[in-house]
């Protein structure tokens, strides 16, 4: 009997394994792979709203895409409340973290446009309010289909559960600006399976998320990548030699890290428009490693395939730790195996000094790699913070066989296109 992947012509494979062993090479503040320090007197996109995962508009093959002239963003965006009584602090005054932190529970998609790949200004709302069909919008990839101008924008619908969407529109231009047009009617795609990949009532603080699609340049078909977990009841998961790796003496015991069960899935279109899709078992997990791989998303470079994902110091596992921020791994087929980069896996994480400072990279084709202000601290103890919700520095990101340098630092949110396509 064919597998999934033997139905649609793919050949069966293995994860490819994130392992113990590997993190633990894992070095914070090692400066080839720390993002430079931001600092507190950053300027803000907007006093209105709150920003954070920011996904610039695209082509399938990963080129970062401007339109007329005009670059297109798209971000996570929630309202700041400064006047709101549940977001004030006994004194009277905005407590701008409070409200920070509750922004997930209200995420929509906005955009914003730019003449110059920075100097963003406020498009608006992609879908009116109602249709998308649950309470939160959640990251994905806006994808230019062609110079007529319609996007389908891949998302994560919310609440209740997690649902992989795409709704179409259109972008129009002007000589003064963007607008969005459509994006009227969103598409179910498909959800966590329980099978290869962890759904709700196995484990409550599962995720499943971050859809990516792309074309792969060597066979042609169309892929797409997510964020889950690997299936299975929560504290189920075994921890084994694979998943731990070559440890040194000392190092075996795992803890509780059976918890930690994240990993990068992959699915694959049934048709050349993206609107049926057949999951396939994960690239990559990270078993009683980490329990979140955030956002994955490729590079091809030199015929390789440079997969990167983000990741946070809270959810590694017992035993083994790294900072927030990206870990990418290389393989010469997309289907692996994969190796981690700079020997442990991370890439560009978050200075010991100011471990909260940006999240939510993404790594563009060009080696620029964007990000969001989380919160900086503003003294000595780093007891007192100034929280962002706006992008950060453009950091420049060299990727040469199995190593990553950083060699760049550009301004707030600095994301060039890297072609134009004119609009018939």
């Amino acid at each position: 009997m064919k597998t999934n992947a033997e139905k649609f012509g793919v050949t069966p494979h293995q994860p490819s394994l994130w392992t113990r062993a590997d993190a633990l090479k894992v070095r914070a503040d090692d400066p080839t792979t720390t993002q430079p320090l931001v600092s507190a007197d950053f300027p803000v996109l907007s006093d209105d709203v709150f920003i954070w995962d920011t996904m610039p508009l695209r082509d399938l093959d990963g080129n970062v895409t401007s339109v007329d002239g005009w670059s297109v963003i798209f971000t996570l965006t929630a309202d700041r409340h400064p006047n709101d009584p549940q977001y004030l602090d006994e004194n009277g005054n905005y407590d701008i973290l409070r409200d920070w932190n509750d922004r997930h529970g209200r995420a929509k998609m906005y955009f914003w446009f730019s003449r110059t790949g920075k100097d963003w200004e406020f498009g608006g709302r992609v879908m009116a309010e109602g249709v998308s069909p649950t309470v939160r919008e959640w990251a994905g990839t806006p994808i230019l289909l062609n110079d007529r101008g319609e996007v389908d924008l891949y998302y994560t619908a919310v609440t209740p559960g997690a649902t992989i969407v795409k709704v179409r529109g259109r972008v129009v231009t002007t000589e003064h600006g963007v607008s969005m047009v459509g994006f009227e009617k969103v598409k179910p795609l498909f959800e966590a399976d329980g099978k290869m990949y962890q759904t709700e009532a196995q484990n409550a603080f599962w995720g499943f998320r971050d859809p990516w699609p792309f074309r792969d340049p060597k066979d042609g078909k169309l892929y797409m990548l997510f964020e889950g977990n690997v299936a299975g009841e929560r504290g189920s998961h075994k921890v084994g030699e694979a998943e731990i790796g070559d440890v040194p003496p000392g190092y075996e015991d795992v803890g509780n890290s059976r918890f930690q069960t994240a990993c990068v899935g992959i699915a694959v279109a049934r048709d050349a428009d993206g609107d049926d899709w057949e999951m396939l078992p994960p690239l990559l997990t990270a078993v009683g490693v980490n329990d979140q791989t955030e956002r994955p998303h490729f590079v091809f470079q030199d015929g390789k395939y440079y997969l990167f994902t983000i990741s946070h110091t809270f959810t590694y596992a017992d035993g083994v730790t790294g900072p927030d921020g990206v870990y990418g791994f290389v393989a010469d087929s997309l289907f692996g195996p994969y190796m981690p980069l700079n020997g442990s896996g991370l890439v560009l994480g978050n200075p010991s000094s100011q471990p909260f400072q940006t999240y939510s990279h993404y790594v563009m084709p060009n080696g620029l790699v964007t990000s969001f202000i989380d919160s900086v601290p503003t003294d000595e103890t780093g007891t007192q913070v100034r929280v962002g919700g706006t992008e950060a520095p453009t950091v420049g990101l060299k990727i040469k066989g199995q190593q990553t340098f950083v060699v760049a630092e550009y301004d707030y949110g600095y994301i060039p296109p890297m072609l134009d396509v004119t609009l018939k």
